[in-house]
């Protein structure tokens, strides 16, 4: 069941994502002032939406171990930390490549900016926790925690533009409450592009996550192999 849905996830993000490209490239209009740069948008928004959805379910996931303390929520937090993370980069990638063009410079210390940077180093710190450590019980508890608070930063990237003073574009929804998409065409690529990226996260996680609980019943075999081995030593 769980292999045909992955299937159907598959193969739905690959048609999906044809459909965005195809409407992000030849379909939608380009926006009057930032050019071509501004196509950029269609797939950084997208991307951080993710990366937000994915560390956020990592906290939930956190939540969920620490409470019932069991390992299947441990697998789904570092299943989602790990997606979250390679979209998180993306986001700074796509950032850079359309900051590069609009404001001149590959990278600014701007509020969103530097916060989404912090959340890229947070979850960098706690792969690189479960990457170097064992998967006792004990680091997967440490890392829960870890993605719980570093989780804490998702909301202050969102509102950062308007906490503090920002060069970043509000593009949805301008500073002055209005709608930052003109055409609604434009409204319509992202919407295609969410969905796709969506859908492409789901299927990654499911993959991920699959890999994560095939190595978790692995690992207590081998500690149930180990313990009747000593208990047929002992005898």
């Amino acid at each position: 069941m769980s292999s045909t849905i992955r299937k159907v996830l598959g193969y739905a993000s690959l048609a999906l994502m044809l459909v965005a490209i195809f409407m992000i490239f030849d379909w939608v209009p380009t926006e009057a002032e930032q050019g071509i740069a501004q196509r950029i948008f269609y797939f950084h928004v997208p991307c951080a939406w993710v990366a937000f959805a994915a560390f956020g379910l990592v906290a939930l996931a956190g939540i969920f171990y620490l409470w019932l303390g069991e390992r299947i929520w441990d697998d789904l937090g570092y299943a989602a930390a790990e997606i979250g993370m390679v979209f998180c980069t993306l986001v700074l990638l796509t950032g850079s490549l359309w900051a590069k063009p609009i404001w001149g410079v590959w990278w600014t210390w701007d509020s969103r900016l530097t916060t989404t940077f912090i959340l890229w180093l947070m979850y960098g710190g706690y792969l690189l926790l479960r990457a170097s450590a064992d998967d006792s019980p004990q680091v997967a508890r440490f890392a829960a925690v870890v993605g719980i608070v570093a989780a804490l930063d998702v909301p202050i990237v969102i509102v950062s533009v308007r906490l503090w003073r920002t060069i970043h574009p509000a593009v949805l929804i301008t500073k002055t409450g209005e709608h930052g998409l003109e055409d609604p065409r434009m409204v319509v690529a992202l919407l295609f592009s969410l969905a796709a990226f969506t859908i492409f996260f789901l299927w990654l996680l499911m993959l991920r996550f699959a890999q994560l609980r095939a190595r978790t019943r692995l690992y207590r075999m081998g500690q149930e192999i180990a313990l009747a081995e000593m208990r047929a030593g002992d005898a």
